[in-house]
């Protein structure tokens, strides 16, 4: 975004062909890619450009743009061009009505401090994945329902969640549930702090014709419910924990920061976990760490970040491990 401010108007004009180029590119190249995979949610920018710090994602016939803040001020109303700008290009690339563009603001530090600026509202609409049919929202906060950069990951959770015990930590709409119910998980418990995320994935469940009885669904402070069941014998094959980097919801009993609570957030984990059992975990937090150290002692981690960032996602947007116990 410098860069455009320092060339000026016209200057910022010359580079408008070379991000519409890049934009068709990439749109019929995942296009083709998500066909064959039977995919109608998948990203089609990452940021490809550093002039053009955007996120594009594809949701059926809709697009979801989100604008990354660089720490450069561009002027208000020289932004507003420079966005119409953009959006003009989206629409007129991609063939999509003005309408159905989604745009949104992403801060750099968290996402509490959000801004939708789509004019329009929309009701939710269901896209599908690798078999699996889920409901989304463009229209209200930044996250739409179904993490894109996971689908890699949440295959892998199915694969091994079949006819397990599985144990879905902030669960959010459900989508790691849903895929493990639909690859014939025995049962599964999903946990989350929201009622209105865990409506959600309960609808998310029922658009894929599952039979409610073996999964349930907990409402709860996930920290402080983890502190309880400590003592318990209740033991699940697979669990994926999936925090977000840092809440301080006033219905926590405290701050969850992932990189000061990971570790004792894994070893909550370890204690429901199955003696030949898989902890997948991940996080958001670009600046994480794990432990090793601490770690090392009780559990065998392996990282499959790489294994789990889909071709469309290039950019890193997140980071995964697999944790079993140490025999011995």
């Amino acid at each position: 975004m410098e860069k455009l401010e320092k060339v000026g108007r016209h200057g910022r004009e010359k580079l408008m062909p070379m991000f519409a180029n890049r934009l068709l590119k990439n749109a019929r190249h995942f296009g083709k890619w998500a066909r064959r995979r039977h995919i109608s949610c998948y990203r089609i920018y990452d940021w490809d450009l550093p002039e053009f710090p955007f996120v594009i994602d594809c949701y059926d016939l809709h697009i979801h743009l989100q604008e990354f803040e660089t720490g450069y001020d561009m002027q208000p109303h020289l932004h507003a061009l420079w966005l119409d700008e953009v959006k003009g290009i989206v629409g007129s690339v991609l063939n999509i009505q003005d309408k159905a563009i989604f745009c949104k603001w992403r801060p750099r530090h968290g996402n509490r401090a959000e801004l939708s600026l789509a004019a329009s509202a929309s009701d939710r609409f269901v896209v599908t994945e690798n078999g699996c049919r889920f409901w989304v929202d463009l229209s209200g906060k930044l996250d739409t329902g179904l993490f894109i950069d996971h689908r890699n990951t949440r295959s892998l959770v199915a694969k091994a969640a079949a006819g397990k015990r599985f144990l879905n930590l902030f669960a959010y709409t459900g989508s790691f549930t849903v895929y493990a119910a639909m690859a014939g998980a025995q049962s599964s418990l999903s946990v989350d702090l929201s009622h209105t995320y865990l409506d959600w994935a309960r609808e998310n469940m029922a658009l894929n014709r599952i039979d409610p009885l073996p999964h349930q669904f907990l409402q709860v402070d996930i920290l402080r419910w983890m502190d309880e069941r400590s003592e318990m014998n209740h033991q699940f094959d697979v669990i994926m924990l999936d925090p977000p980097s840092f809440s301080n919801s006033k219905r926590m009993d405290r701050v969850l920061d992932i990189q000061a609570d990971h570790v004792s957030l894994i070893q909550g984990c370890l204690s429901m976990l199955a003696p030949d059992g898989k902890l997948f975990f991940s996080t958001n937090l670009r600046r994480f760490r794990l432990d090793e150290k601490i770690l090392s002692g009780c559990v065998l981690f392996e990282e499959i970040t790489k294994q789990t960032i889909p071709e469309d996602c290039h950019r890193r947007a997140h980071r995964s491990w697999i944790l079993t116990h140490r025999r011995g």
